[in-house]
């Protein structure tokens, strides 16, 4: 089930578990994750693309470890709000899951990733990562950034529904 808005995105979640946040890449997808009370984000690995059904068999391993219940995908819009090619592919990837077993019942809603790396990157820098851990952790992280967002907008709905 794939929702644009996140309130009705909000709903369709269970209660007491998890989410997780992926940052997609050409090359590598970064995966966050969040605790069963939704209320912070932690990045946890950046696993390399290979193709889809592997890529995808890897989340689903993920996802059950940690018993999740919906994915927050980064859409990675264009600075004035449009959608390009990127956002297009990220929006196919999302429903080439949504079909498989796994993801099936899953809710999968994006998050307006600008900027995300950008912010992951000079938090690792402030925190001075050397240069060959910044680029294996980097998409973990901006995972993390992207999964947060959504958090912080879950819970202003709770409060404020």
């Amino acid at each position: 089930m794939i929702f644009d808005d996140i309130a009705a995105f909000a709903a369709a979640l269970p209660p007491a578990r998890g989410l997780m946040g992926l940052d997609l890449g050409t090359k590598t997808i970064g995966v966050a994750v969040s605790d069963r009370l939704l209320s912070s984000a932690t990045a946890l690995e950046t696993v390399k693309r290979v193709k889809f059904t592997l890529d995808a068999a890897r989340l689903a391993e993920i996802a059950a470890n940690r018993e999740i219940a919906g994915l927050i995908l980064g859409l990675p819009a264009n600075m004035d709000g449009s959608e390009g090619p990127r956002a297009q592919s990220t929006r196919a990837f999302a429903r080439n899951l949504s079909r498989l077993p796994a993801f099936e019942t899953m809710p999968i809603a994006f998050w307006d990733e600008r900027l995300s790396t950008v912010a992951a990157e000079r938090a690792l820098l402030e925190a001075d990562t050397s240069r060959k851990r910044r680029a294996e952790v980097i998409d973990a992280v901006a995972a993390g950034y992207i999964l947060q967002g959504a958090l912080d907008r879950l819970r202003h709905l709770r409060i404020n529904p």
